[in-house]
């Protein structure tokens, strides 16, 4: 079953002699459970594909679906709500709320919809990402990889269709950066969490199932890696 379907997904900027294709006719689908990395040079179209596919930014034309919708035939409020529901994001610099604790900043898309988080689901998390003693701490009373567990907690508080990694490793040291790649990684072997990853580094992208190379805003290889 597809979780993402990408079809003929374009992005163009500027026009005349400032225009600029970002993405061209990007097609390719996932499937639940899979692991997918997605690598490029920078400027090959990694961070447009990101965004439209998070349902972040628009295309100038092609579609993305998720879970069978739609997501650009939907409203910008109505896209807001499926998004925080159905597309868990962990970016590179956390982008937690300062005054905010560590459980509140994980059950925040739940705040955020008016819905009480379900708590066996917040207790797994906090047990999963190994902050069961900073529970009550705020994001600057904690390390860099500590707030980046969090971000991987509150992406997946709401069981997403998928989990989309922005170079989620890419502002830690190497142990930090193992450490949350050993907690993406499980999440999607152990809880078959579908799990999309933007990186640039080779030894990250071969933990993958599959790997998808862009260049010049195309996919140039599709490479299957373990089945």
């Amino acid at each position: 079953m597809e979780v993402l379907e990408v079809k003929e997904l374009t992005k163009i900027y500027g026009s005349g002699d400032n225009r600029v294709t970002a993405l061209d006719h990007v097609s390719f689908q996932v499937k639940k459970g899979e692991f997918v990395a997605i690598v490029g040079a920078s400027g090959s179209g990694k961070s447009t594909l990101m965004n439209l596919m998070g349902g972040i930014d628009l295309p100038t034309s092609g579609s993305v679906i998720v879970d069978g919708e739609p997501i650009f035939e939907m409203s910008e409020s109505a896209l807001a709500i499926f998004r925080r529901r159905n597309i868990g994001i962990v970016y590179q610099f956390y982008n937690l709320i300062p005054n905010l604790t560590v459980d509140e900043n994980i059950m925040l898309p739940c705040l955020l919809d008016n819905r009480k988080p379900d708590a066996q689901k917040l207790e797994k998390i906090i047990e999963m990402t190994g902050l069961s003693h900073r529970r009550d701490h705020l994001p600057g009373e904690l390390s860099g990889g500590q707030q980046q567990r969090v971000s991987v907690g509150r992406a997946l508080i709401n069981d997403p269709a998928f989990l989309l990694a922005d170079e989620p490793t890419g502002n830690l040291d190497s142990k930090a950066g193992r450490e949350i790649m050993e907690l993406l990684t499980a999440a999607n072997r152990k809880e078959n969490q579908t799990l999309i990853l933007i990186t640039h580094d080779e030894n990250i992208a071969l933990q993958a199932d599959r790997i998808l190379t862009i260049s010049d805003g195309k996919i140039i290889r599709d490479e299957v890696m373990r089945v």
